[in-house]
């Protein structure tokens, strides 16, 4: 997997990205984290593991991931989370099922067979099977898992799509705007795991609406 870069995000994720990066340290990838730089606890606490540092100007989950992404110089990237939640044994299972298919993006499910979630909520699994069948309803989408952004695609044809959503919406911007422009999709078995922090980023209700909001303007195509 020499042509795959990983793009972390990572926000006062001091007590989780040590961790995260320790466990990749097997694997034969190239890491790009991308942080504010005034989050020096987080960038303390990984200056002996070899990674690349983005500094973000700005502010958002969205805008680290379009940095990111950006910055990628291999033929794939993948999102990949600081928190711990995803298990990079996955990496080998996307990476084939993206390297040796017609796929352009592979994204990550926690509800298809042999997957699953230590980490959902009753709020947060609902709210997922909402989107996702939003998502199928409106876009015909052919995932089934919306919001988890463990996904790995094909750089060149994801910078094309010129991404912009800075915050959270990027989750469904992405998925709408490849299908769109011609891109396949497709899915592979998750298991997240318990965060290490046991902290989430992610505002249940106030994200919810600007992701229904999204989704709305994006079937209207209004900007």
């Amino acid at each position: 997997m020499n042509d795959l870069t990983l793009v972390i995000p990572a926000k006062r994720e001091s007590e989780s990205l040590p961790t995260v990066l320790k466990e990749l340290k097997k694997f034969k990838i190239k890491i790009l984290v991308v942080l504010e730089k005034k989050d020096l606890e987080t960038i303390n606490s990984i200056k002996k593991f070899n990674y690349k540092i983005l500094y973000q100007k700005n502010k958002g989950y969205g805008d680290a991931l379009i940095l990111g992404i950006e910055n990628v110089k291999t033929k794939y990237f993948c999102i990949f989370n600081a928190d711990g939640s995803f298990n990079p044994h996955e990496l080998k299972k996307m990476y084939l099922k993206i390297s040796n298919s017609k796929f352009n993006l592979v994204f990550g499910s926690r509800y298809i067979k042999n997957s699953g979630s230590e980490d959902d909520t009753i709020v947060t699994f609902f709210g997922n099977k909402f989107f996702s069948l939003l998502g199928n309803f409106l876009f015909s989408l052919p995932i089934s898992d919306i919001l988890y952004t463990y996904v790995l695609g094909e750089t060149t044809k994801v910078k094309k799509l010129k991404l912009q959503r800075k915050n959270f919406t990027f989750c469904v911007e992405l998925p709408i705007k490849a299908l769109r422009s011609g891109l396949r999709l497709t899915a592979s078995p998750s298991y997240e795991r318990k965060r290490i922090a046991g902290k989430k980023k992610v505002n249940a209700i106030k994200d919810g609406y600007l992701i229904l909001e999204e989704m709305i303007k994006l079937f209207f195509n209004l900007k």
